[in-house]
């Protein structure tokens, strides 16, 4: 194998308490396979009971940031929609100063009108209701784009200027400071999020990261499609695509581990070498230690 492959976990904080949250954070902490750890950006539940819990993503991150001294974190993916991007840059300092340097800064268009461009993906704008209900409204796809745009070059402004204006066409701002800066300099790594042809123009612009979702979400054959895109982005602007790490969520199948496993051997033939594990609620006892031995551990000796 020409590059490890790191694995990292992901607890959607829907339909499940804190304290299981915290439990499942803090044992795979002390599990050195596990280098990272996620949350989501969503205000309602995806699915099940809609009056189920959830909680806030970025308050949720910076108090297991406080209780965790090793994982590298973040959200996967912060939706560009719910937070003025000044305000997203200030807390993401706070959390990357919180977490002595750990944070990964993971971004994404967030609220859109259903694009155009989703064959082979399933479930591909599923928080529609989610945006109405917090008053957040959904805007057309290359809008999203150039807002994010805007937002990521607020952000970095925002970690290596002292001060600055930013006349953007969307977002205005003038006089910006952001003390203490971030830990990490020029500040945290950005993983941005999407799959669309004109996202992957952005990530191939921008990203350290490229996350996608894996099957069965969205099928093999469309993800090898969009790695040649993004490759085929890399070279039109003069960038080594193997500057991007290639990131992909999986979601943990308890009962069969071995399709969990297949997965992966799929996105690794395809370059992937970033594997975030998404955990269903509930979460069995020691479920870092039933990754190790089930996903991890197997996975790692059977790749080439």
């Amino acid at each position: 194998m020409s590059e490890q492959i790191r694995f990292g976990i992901k607890t959607s904080p829907m339909h499940v308490g804190y304290d299981d949250i915290v439990r499942v954070w803090r044992e795979a902490d002390a599990v050195p396979e596990i280098e990272d750890a996620w949350l989501w950006d969503h205000m309602l539940p995806l699915a099940g009971p809609k009056d189920g819990p959830i909680y806030e993503g970025w308050t949720l991150l910076s108090a297991l940031a406080a209780q965790t001294e090793r994982l590298r974190l973040g959200l996967l993916v912060t939706s560009n929609r719910f937070r003025h991007p000044a305000v997203l840059g200030k807390i993401a300092t706070t959390v990357d100063v919180i977490s002595r340097g750990r944070l990964v800064m993971g971004i994404g268009v967030g609220g859109t009108h259903q694009p155009s461009d989703t064959a082979g993906i399933a479930g591909a704008n599923p928080a529609i209701a989610e945006y109405a209900a917090y008053g957040v409204p959904l805007v057309p796809p290359a809008e999203g784009i150039a807002r994010l745009a805007e937002t990521i070059e607020i952000l970095k402004r925002m970690w290596t200027e002292d001060v600055f204006d930013f006349p953007g066409r969307y977002y205005q701002l003038t006089a910006t400071r952001n003390e203490p800066k971030p830990i990490q300099r020029p500040g945290p790594p950005l993983l941005i999020g999407g799959w669309g042809p004109r996202m992957l123009r952005l990530i191939a612009e921008h990203a350290d990261i490229w996350n996608i979702p894996g099957p069965p979400h969205i099928g093999i054959d469309t993800i090898k499609e969009r790695v040649g895109t993004l490759d085929a982005h890399c070279a039109a602007i003069g960038r080594a695509p193997q500057e991007i790490t290639r990131s992909v969520q999986l979601i943990v199948s308890y009962n069969d581990p071995a399709a969990t496993r297949s997965h992966i051997h799929d996105l690794a033939a395809l370059g992937f070498t970033h594997i975030v594990l998404g955990l269903p609620a509930p979460y069995p006892p020691s479920t870092p230690t039933w990754l190790l031995t089930e996903i991890i551990h197997p996975t790692q000796s059977t790749l080439p």
